[in-house]
């Protein structure tokens, strides 16, 4: 239960379609307390295209007359773009593949929080959640490799942080956080992982129970599903 927020509160989950975007849609359902959720991705209507921001801007216009929200959760995001996987070794790393990554794992997240943004409830606590990744952690990298998605998930933290730090200034009740989901079992990870990963449903509960308890800093903060702090 979101009881940290206002009651009801309204909640919005983009990326939807993937497998933690389902779970925590589903969460929020079941939660007494949520007034309203609504779950967006390319298939739903409006749809949202990441990597166009026409379509971002006319989401959120689209979406503008339901809000504002007080709980704003960016479930997108891949590990394999255009049936390119994370690089092993140097030698692997591309031009074209590593722009691909930084384009939807960077830039389309962070032209969300451009056109999204505004749709928080002024005065109130609001929360903005990202999934991210723990091998985005510049601090954090003790094997190498994934060049690209590496890349791109530090580039995103960076872009959490300063977008944090502006929106400190209009809403300071508002809790900005880059989230490390675990090891979930999805089509995203499925290639990569054994039979010790997450159910969905398990990552996107501890997700919410992280940020419930995550207190304003006027700095974005990056957290685990289990609420532990991750080095930038």
């Amino acid at each position: 239960m979101m009881d940290s927020l206002p009651d009801p509160f309204s909640a919005l989950v983009i990326g939807a379609s993937g497998a933690i975007g389902q779970a925590l849609v589903q969460q929020l359902q079941q939660d007494s307390r949520c007034g309203q959720v609504l779950g967006i991705s390319r298939q739903s209507q409006p749809g949202l295209d990441l990597l166009h921001e026409p379509s971002i801007q006319a989401c959120a216009q689209a979406l503008a007359p339901l809000g504002p929200f007080h709980l704003v959760l960016d479930a997108t995001g891949a590990l394999t773009v255009n049936g390119q996987g994370p690089e092993k070794r140097l030698d692997e790393l591309g031009a074209e593949p590593l722009l691909a990554s930084l384009h939807l794992n960077a830039v389309g997240p962070a032209l969300l929080l451009k056109h999204f943004v505004p749709l928080l409830a002024p005065g109130q606590r609001v929360i903005w959640g990202k999934l991210s990744a723990r091998v985005g952690s510049i601090e954090d990298n003790r094997k190498g490799g994934w060049y690209g998605y590496r890349a791109a998930k530090a580039a995103l933290n960076m872009l959490l942080q300063t977008t944090a730090i502006e929106v400190a200034r209009r809403r300071p009740l508002a809790v900005v956080a880059a989230l490390q989901p675990g090891t979930v079992q999805s089509d995203l990870s499925r290639p990569f992982v054994g039979e010790e990963a997450l159910p969905p449903a398990v990552s996107a509960q501890r997700l919410l129970q992280a940020l419930n308890a995550l207190q304003p800093t006027g700095r974005a903060q990056f957290v685990d599903h289990q609420g532990q702090s991750i080095p930038w």
